[in-house]
């Protein structure tokens, strides 16, 4: 149990870790070797993060303690055209752009067929800031302005070994989020509560929600899975009600997974899996970006995302007992329509195609090292009637790549 606290504690690091996510706003991957296999996952337990694709999938791992961080580097980039304003032109949008991203997972089996664990990761984040300001809100020179939204979930699990072929599992998502909006005055003359709007410091919020799943040896060589992840139910940002729809609320999407792998050899496991993330759901996320409401109201202007559908498959190679290789592909439908290009100056999460690497070293006495990398290739949307009048018209368009790199130690008891 000291140890189940040790990690715990650990995790709680995390949230003073930015994140930067890549199938919306969500991670493509969770777990250093999940990262570097495409980040398939949820037929697929390879380390104790498996709890974030699928609580069953601790009943098929040893009792082991996963240490983890990634290096994280988006390029982000901005433009204006067609604007009857003087700011036509390309903006960067990297003044923040290093992000470091720790991961935690343990599990212990209980009984012969009850199984504990515990994960801790970055769920997603949005980071994004203009210095000097985004300039059809703070003018040529006016001040830094950009939003910064974190996301860590705490996830105490049990699995449940039915059969000698297949478990179940149910997670309890603590979600801790953290957001903050800079220089975004020029949108407080749209809201219900003007005053809470932007430049009100870091606000907090605590969530819950479930996650339940199941995972089954169907043959020799194929196993399957599927789990569902709830809506996950927040606090609303108070300091921020007069941006957010619903007076501040940020709810985190529900997901639906599904997954299997295949062993074709002994060596060689071919692993994918399909996910669902029902953004549109949450009105902050998906309601689109108009004045028919007030910022704030219960109908209020969001980011107008689409649901996302996320296709993943990986490939893991047993060289030898020492090494194993891993490659993968994962393709996430953006969720920006081209006529919402504008608020999504600020959330350009529209990175589609990540091609990932991965290996993994067993020592003499059973504990691993890791490390993966992954590279989102470059993906631009361009506006289409996306500026309103009253912000001069004209075209909001964006661009975005991403590099990332992974180490991860794992014990094992």
């Amino acid at each position: 149990m000291n140890k189940i606290l040790l990690t715990s504690a650990l995790l709680g690091l995390a949230a003073t870790f930015p994140a930067q996510a890549t199938n919306g706003y969500l991670a493509h991957g969770y777990g250093i070797k999940s990262i570097g296999a495409g980040g398939v996952g949820i037929a697929l337990p390879q380390d104790a993060l498996v709890i974030a694709y699928n609580p069953a999938g601790i009943s098929w791992l040893n009792d082991r303690l996963d240490v983890g961080i990634s290096y994280f580097r988006p390029n982000r980039e901005a433009e204006i055209e067609g604007s009857a304003t003087p700011f036509n032109g390309k903006i960067d949008a990297n003044d923040t752009q290093d992000f470091f991203i720790p991961e935690f997972g343990y599990k212990k089996q209980l009984t012969d067929k009850l199984s504990f664990g515990i994960a801790a990761y970055g769920n997603g984040g949005l980071v994004q800031d203009y210095d000097p300001g985004f300039p059809l809100f703070a003018g040529p020179n006016g001040p830094k302005t950009g939003i910064e939204l974190l996301q860590l979930f705490v996830a105490p699990t049990l699995a449940w070994q039915v059969t000698p072929e297949h478990s179940v599992g149910v997670s309890l998502n603590i979600a801790y989020q953290t957001f903050e909006a800079k220089g975004l005055g020029a949108f407080s003359a749209l809201s219900q509560a003007p005053n809470n709007v932007t430049d009100k410091g870091k606000d907090t919020a605590y969530g819950l929600g479930l996650h339940v799943g199941w995972l089954g040896k169907v043959s020799e060589n194929l196993s399957l899975g599927a789990s569902y992840q709830s809506r996950t139910y927040t606090q609303k940002f108070d300091k921020y009600k007069g941006l957010f729809a619903e007076e501040g609320d940020f709810d985190t999407p529900s997901i639906v997974g599904l997954g299997l792998a295949y062993k074709v050899t002994p060596d060689l496991t071919v692993a994918a899996d399909y996910q669902r993330i029902n953004y549109s759901d949450i009105n902050s996320v998906g309601n689109s970006f108009t004045f028919a409401a007030p910022l704030g109201s219960d109908n209020g202007s969001g980011f107008g995302w689409r649901d996302v559908n996320v296709y993943k498959i990986g490939a893991i190679y047993n060289v030898n007992q020492q090494l194993t290789l891993r490659t993968g592909y994962n393709h996430g439908s953006q969720p920006v329509p081209r006529d919402q290009t504008l608020f999504n100056v600020f959330a350009p999460a529209i990175v589609e195609d990540h091609f990932t690497l991965g290996a993994t070293w067993k020592f003499e006495n059973s504990n691993e090292l890791s490390l993966s990398y992954f590279h989102a290739f470059e993906h631009e949307v361009n506006g289409r009637n996306s500026i309103p009048p009253a912000f001069g018209g004209g075209e909001a368009n964006f661009k975005m790549k991403q590099d990332a790199l992974g180490i991860a130690y794992s014990f094992d008891f």
